[in-house]
């Protein structure tokens, strides 16, 4: 059957009808008033999910865009940075900061490990001179299905006192508890595909007044991406430069819904469908590549031994038009990929196990019990 595609990737990620029909809508003037309600309402609403009463600005771009304002607003060519990096995101933000003259410590984790937020403390407290100007993290890094500890490593880039955190959270926000204000977060970037369940276009950008200084001393070029105009045109309600018009609609019509779950059960779907799948996987024989306490709310990764993790997606999207990830760089036909970021419900994580049984008998997965899949996951959610 055509257009039956159960996309269970890390993103894009599925759009909920209500929001694809809100897109189909004419367009209207971007300076308009009535465009201009419409900036109002989500604004107010990305505060809301940011939990910041600073302003969130959005620009056209996807998440990597998003990352790249957040380093070139607040940062100067010649600066010294640590970028923390357990997976293919984190080494993006390494070379991204490079490019623009930008001094980096990389503190390279093994792909599937945890960042140590020990190695950042260390490096933060060694700097007596204050030389270190930001520590830049990837939230949730969903090359490897890892989840890192932002919360003890701000601690420590705080304790140092003069060094900003720069956070992607491109996979994190809407999907795990993210409290901005409450732990100080000064830049924090994410992007439309992920958990704010709209298609691409659409970057996020949460900035400190920490951050805001610092943006007054930043000498990197920048002109589109530069936040100053997008700062003083969200006051306004306004844009510096042409919306994706349509996508907008789809973000009233996305954050709208997101506010009527609420954030406490949004973050509870997350982690039930996290354990959900991992528990399934773990019931079918499959070892997981990242670890229970470190685990992804937005992807669980799967290290098959018995089966080419290749031919489990190929045999997924033939049989079952069920999409799923594979392995990026060094992980390329290591692993696959499991996507629960979204717009997923307990129906689809059922859905996506129990084609995956049948997917590992056919490819001659013997270390599994029938059924076992998806029991496990039914455990999990019975215990509503």
């Amino acid at each position: 059957m055509e257009n039956n595609n159960l996309l269970m990737i890390p993103g894009p990620t599925p759009v909920p009808e209500k929001v694809l029909l809100a897109q189909t809508k004419h367009p209207i003037g971007h300076r308009s008033p009535e465009f201009s309600e419409i900036i109002g309402e989500i604004n107010e609403n990305l505060k809301w999910l940011h939990q910041t009463q600073q302003e969130v600005l959005t620009v056209t771009a996807s998440g990597t865009g998003a990352m790249e304002a957040g380093i070139i607003n607040f940062l100067s060519a010649g600066d010294r940075v640590i970028v923390a990096s357990n997976g293919k995101f984190g080494e993006r933000w390494a070379d991204l900061a490079e490019a623009f003259g930008i001094k980096t410590d990389r503190v390279n984790i093994t792909w599937g490990e945890v960042i140590d937020p020990e190695i950042i403390r260390e490096k933060l407290e060694a700097d007596t001179n204050k030389e270190i100007k930001a520590v830049i993290v990837t939230h949730s890094e969903t090359s490897t299905g890892v989840l890192n500890d932002l919360e003890t490593i701000n601690r420590h880039v705080k304790n140092h006192g003069e060094a900003l955190i720069i956070v992607d959270a491109v996979t994190s926000l809407g999907a795990v508890n993210l409290p901005i204000d409450e732990w100080g977060l000064d830049v924090v970037a994410s992007g439309s595909q992920k958990g704010y369940m709209i298609p691409p276009g659409l970057g996020f950008i949460a900035v400190s007044e920490k951050a805001w200084q610092a943006y007054e001393t930043s000498t990197l070029p920048k002109f589109y991406f530069d936040l100053g105009p997008y700062r003083k045109s969200a006051t306004k309600n306004s844009t510096p430069f042409t919306p994706p018009i349509n996508l907008m609609f789809g973000l009233q019509t996305a954050l709208r819904m997101m506010r009527e779950e609420g954030l406490e059960n949004i973050f509870a779907r997350h982690e039930r469908n996290t354990r959900a799948t991992r528990e399934a996987v773990q019931a079918l024989g499959l070892p997981l590549f990242a670890p229970d306490h470190a685990a992804s709310r937005a992807v669980t990764a799967v290290a098959p031994t018995t089966v080419d993790p290749e031919k489990v997606r190929s045999v997924m999207k033939k049989q079952f038009d069920i999409s799923l990830a594979g392995g990026q760089n060094e992980l390329k036909g290591k692993i696959f990929r499991i996507g629960h970021l979204g717009f997923i419900s307990e129906r689809d994580v059922l859905t996506v196990i129990s084609a995956l049984e049948a997917v590992l008998a056919e490819l001659g997965h013997e270390s599994m019990k029938p059924g076992a899949g998806v029991a496990a996951a039914t455990r999990v959610f019975a215990e509503l």
